[in-house]
C-alpha cells in the first residue's frame, strides 16, 4: 500500500496577536495563529502568489461572490499549473513536535469548473537544503458558496524554510480563499468505553432466516421475483461454526431470485433497529447462481447505511455449488436507515440465498481460546541445567526467571522524517525489533526522474535500525499498480523498460547486499499488472529470479491486500495461492507471503480461515502492512488485539508488521497507536499490554538434579539464582523451535 503518511520537519516562534473570528461555531483566537493577517484585514501584507498573481476582493462576479467572513477575500489568479496558489511563509513561527491544525474557507472562480481540490500544502527546507511537501489538508471546492477545509500536521525536524499555500485545481481556475489559520491543535477528547452491556453476541439479527414463514420478512430490491426452494446445506458455513460453536442444522430451505435485471437486484431486509454502534457483526450465509452465466460472477452481502455502501463480504462463485461467503462490518455513527441486500450477478442470472446470519461477534469469548493456541504453538518447555551450584550451595537454591525480549517480530513502518523526532524514535526502538519504510526505497522515491538517484533517505534510515539491532524489510523492489508508476518509466518502450527494470534490480539488490531479510519483489499483482502488460508474464517471475541471484540471503515476498477479510474476490486466499503457485510454477523462488491486513471490523474466525488456506502452501506468512480504524480509541485497541492474537496463535505467522504507529504519520485515520504530540491512546496501551503478556517469567527452586523446569516463549531471558551465600545473575537465549523441550545448560 501506499506510504506511511506524510513526511514533516518543524521551527519555533512567538506567536502573533490578532482579533477573533468565528467560523461555523468554531473560535479562532488569533493569538494563537501562526498566520499574520489571516483574513486580509491588512490587505495583501505577508502574502504572495506562488507561481501566479494575487488579489484582494471585497466582491467578484458583479456582487455574487460576497466573503463569508469579515471584510475581504484574496484571489490567486493567472494560475499556469496547478501548483500555483497563495502562499505565506512562516518560517520561525512553527514549533517541532506540536501538532497544528488547518483551518481555511475557500471556493474556486471561472475557467468553467464546477468542483475541484484544493489543497494545503507545507513546502519545508532543511538545513542541507532537502526538500519535502507535505499535504496538510484539503476539500473539493465548488464555485457555488464558501467550503471549509481542515487538516492537522506536526513537523519532527529542524527546517531552515517553511511556506504554507493553496494549491490543486487545474490551471486557469482562480483559488479564492477568504480565511486561513494555522494554530496548535486542541488535545483530542479521550474516548469513552461503548455500551455493550446488553449485546446479544451470536444472535441472528435477519428475521426470518430459515425461511420456515415463506419470504416473511424479506422484499424484493429492485422488480425481481422471490421465491422459496429446497435443498440447500443445512450445516452452518465453517466460518460461522467457528464463531458460534454447536449450532443448530439450517432449514434446508433457499431464497430463489429470478427475473434480475440489474446486479443490485436481490432479497433485502431492513435491519435498523436491530444494530448497535461499535459492535463488530459477522456476516454468513451460503450463495449460488443458476445457469447462464458467462463465466465467473461475484456475490456480495451489501449493506446500505443511510444510502452509502458497506462492504458486508464477497464471494465469487463459478459453477453450480453452493458457496460460504463470509464478511464483517461495523457502523460507528447513528444511522436513519440500514437495509441488508444481496447483490452481485449479471442481469438474468439466477441468485438463491440460505442460511444468512448476521451476529455481533463475541471477541472476548475468542481471545480465551487464542491464548490456549498462542501457548501450544509459541512456548516450549525449558530446564535450566546448572553447574557450579555445589560452590555456592545448593539446599534452598531460589531461581527468578524474566524473558527480558520475545523474538517474535513485531515491527512498523517508518518514515524518513519520523527519525528527526526523538519521541517517535525512543518509542520505536523500545516497542518493535523490525522496520519497514513507508515509501523511501520504492521506485518512485529513489529515482523519480529517470537517472537521479535518491538513497540518501533509505541509507539514513537504514543506519537507525542497524545501530538499534532493528531489522528490516524491503518495500518495494516494483509496484505493479499503474497509478504508482513514475510518468519516465511509462513513456519507455519495450526494449528500454526491461532495461530500466534490470538496472533498478542491479541498483538496488548490489547497494544494500545482505541489509534487507525480506523484499516485496512486485507489490499488489492481484491488483495491477502494468509490469506484465507491457513485458509479458514471465517479468514477474524473472524479477523473484534476478532478485536472488543478486542477494541470495534475503527472502523474497509476494505482498497484497484484502486477503484476510472476505471483502474482495480479487484477492481471496484462492486467488492468492493460484497466483504463487502460478510463480513457483515458472521458477519464481516465492520465500514469504505478505498479508497486508489493512483491515476494518476484524473477526477471528474469517482471519483465521484465510491463514489456514494460505497455510498449506508451507510457506512463511507475514502480516506486512497491519492497521487497524475506529473512531472509538477502545474498539480500535480489540480490533488490534484481534489481529495480534490471531497472529501469535496462528503456526504458519512468522512476524507481523505495522502500518506505523504515530498520528498523522499513517495512511488511514484513526488508526494511531500515539497521539501526534506522544501520549499513549487505549490502542497503544493494549498494544504494551500484549506485549508484556506474551513474555514469560516464573520463579521456583533447583531441584535435585540441580535443574530448574518452566514454560516459555523464544526469546532472551535474565535467571537470577539466589542462595544463602550469594546470588548470581546470567542471561540465556530460547531459540525458535519445534514444541519440543529444550536444555538449557547455565555454568553459574
Amino acid at each position: 500500500m501506499r506510504g506511511c503518511g506524510p513526511l514533516a520537519s518543524e521551527a519555533e516562534s512567538p506567536r502573533i496577536t490578532h482579533t477573533e473570528t468565528r467560523s461555523k461555531g468554531c473560535v479562532y483566537t488569533e493569538d494563537e495563529s501562526i498566520i499574520i493577517n489571516p483574513q486580509f484585514d491588512d490587505g495583501l501584507n505577508n502574502w504572495s502568489g506562488r507561481g501566479c498573481k494575487i488579489a484582494l476582493h471585497d466582491s467578484m462576479g458583479d456582487g455574487k461572490i460576497l466573503p463569508k467572513y469579515g471584510k475581504f477575500f484574496a484571489s490567486a489568479t493567472e494560475r499556469t499549473q496547478s501548483w500555483n496558489g497563495i502562499q505565506q511563509e512562516i518560517t520561525g513561527r512553527v514549533q517541532r513536535k506540536l501538532a497544528y491544525e488547518v483551518t481555511a474557507v475557500v471556493r474556486i472562480f471561472g475557467n468553467n469548473a464546477n468542483t475541484s481540490d484544493i489543497r494545503a500544502t507545507l513546502y519545508v527546507q532543511a538545513p542541507d537544503l532537502r526538500e519535502q511537501y507535505i499535504g496538510i489538508a484539503n476539500v473539493q471546492a465548488t464555485d457555488k458558496d464558501w467550503v471549509e477545509m481542515q487538516g492537522k500536521f506536526l513537523l519532527n525536524g529542524s527546517p531552515s524554510k517553511i511556506v504554507v499555500y493553496l494549491e490543486g485545481p487545474p490551471a486557469g481556475t482562480d483559488i479564492l480563499v477568504n480565511t486561513l489559520v494555522i494554530k496548535h491543535a486542541p488535545k483530542t477528547p479521550p474516548s469513552t468505553l461503548p455500551d455493550c452491556e446488553d449485546a446479544a453476541f451470536g444472535v441472528n439479527i435477519i428475521e426470518n432466516s430459515n425461511l420456515g414463514n415463506g419470504t416473511n420478512g424479506w422484499f424484493p430490491l429492485g422488480n425481481c421475483t422471490l421465491s422459496v426452494g429446497n435443498g440447500s446445506p443445512r450445516v452452518i458455513p465453517p466460518m460461522a461454526r467457528d464463531s458460534l460453536g454447536p449450532h443448530e442444522s439450517l432449514s434446508g430451505r433457499y431464497i430463489l431470485v429470478t427475473n434480475r435485471t440489474q446486479t443490485w437486484m436481490g432479497p433485502a431486509q431492513m435491519i435498523t433497529e436491530k444494530l448497535k454502534l461499535f459492535l463488530t457483526y459477522q456476516v454468513s450465509a451460503w450463495v449460488r447462481i443458476g445457469s447462464g452465466a458467462t463465466g465467473p460472477q461475484n456475490v456480495n452481502v451489501a449493506l446500505s447505511v443511510d444510502n452509502q455502501w458497506v462492504n458486508g463480504g464477497q464471494v465469487e462463485v463459478a459453477d453450480g455449488r453452493w458457496h460460504e461467503i463470509g464478511g464483517s462490518f461495523r457502523i460507528e455513527k447513528q444511522p436513519s436507515k440500514v437495509m441488508v441486500y444481496i447483490q452481485g450477478p449479471a442481469s438474468g442470472v439466477d441468485l438463491m440465498l440460505a442460511g444468512l446470519q448476521i451476529f455481533a461477534a463475541d471477541r472476548r469469548a475468542r481471545f480465551k481460546y487464542l491464548r490456549r493456541q498462542t501457548d501450544k504453538i509459541r512456548k516450549r518447555d525449558i530446564t535450566l541445567k546448572f553447574s557450579g551450584l555445589d560452590e555456592i550451595g545448593n539446599l534452598g537454591t531460589l531461581v527468578r526467571v524474566r524473558q527480558i525480549q520475545n523474538d517474535f517480530p513485531i515491527g512498523s513502518c517508518i518514515s524518513r522524517s519520523n527519525i528527526d523526532n526523538e519521541d517517535f524514535v525512543d518509542f520505536f526502538v523500545k516497542h518493535f525489533n523490525w522496520a519497514v519504510f513507508g515509501n523511501e526505497l520504492k521506485w518512485y522515491w529513489t529515482e523519480p526522474q529517470q537517472g537521479k538517484l535518491n538513497y540518501k533517505d533509505a541509507d539514513e534510515m537504514l543506519d537507525l535500525c542497524q545501530k538499534n539491532k532493528i531489522e528490516t524489510r524491503g518495500h518495494c523492489i516494483f509496484w505493479e499498480v499503474d497509478s504508482t508508476v513514475q510518468q519516465w518509466i511509462k513513456s519507455l518502450n519495450k526494449t528500454d523498460l526491461m532495461a530500466a527494470v534490470q538496472t533498478r534490480l542491479n541498483d538496488l539488490l548490489t547497494r544494500y547486499k545482505g541489509k534487507f531479510r525480506h523484499y516485496d519483489v512486485n507489490n499488489e499483482m492481484l491488483h495491477g499488472s502494468f509490469y506484465q502488460d507491457r513485458l509479458g508474464k514471465d517479468i514477474r517471475a524473472n524479477m523473484f529470479k534476478t532478485a536472488h541471484q543478486l542477494d541470495p540471503s534475503a527472502a523474497l515476498f509476494v505482498n497484497d491486500y484484502h486477503v484476510e477479510d472476505g471483502c474482495d474476490t480479487r484477492s481471496s486466499p484462492d486467488k492468492y495461492i493460484q497466483h504463487i503457485l502460478d510463480l513457483q510454477g515458472q521458477g519464481a523462488p516465492v520465500g514469504g507471503i505478505g498479508i497486508q491486513a489493512h483491515i476494518d471490523s476484524p473477526v477471528g474466525p474469517i482471519v483465521c480461515s484465510a491463514l489456514d488456506k494460505m497455510g498449506t502452501l508451507g510457506i512463511p506468512i507475514w502480516f506486512t502492512e497491519l492497521d487497524v480504524s475506529s473512531t472509538n480509541e477502545y474498539v480500535r485497541a480489540d480490533d488490534l488485539e484481534v489481529m495480534l492474537r490471531e497472529a501469535l496463535a496462528h503456526p504458519a505467522i512468522d512476524g507481523v508488521m505495522l502500518w506505523g504507529f504515530w498520528e498523522l504519520f499513517m495512511s488511514r485515520e484513526n488508526s494511531h497507536l500515539v497521539n501526534a504530540e506522544g501520549e499513549l491512546n487505549e490502542a497503544g496501551k493494549r498494544y504494551l499490554a500484549l506485549k508484556q503478556e506474551w513474555l514469560s517469567h516464573s520463579h521456583g527452586y533447583v531441584d535435585e538434579q540441580g535443574q530448574f523446569n518452566f514454560r516459555g516463549f523464544s526469546g532472551t531471558y535474565n535467571v537470577e539464582v539466589v542462595t544463602l551465600a550469594k546470588k548470581v545473575s546470567k542471561t540465556f537465549v530460547v531459540d525458535k523451535g519445534d514444541s519440543s523441550s529444550l536444555v538449557v545448560s547455565i555454568d553459574l
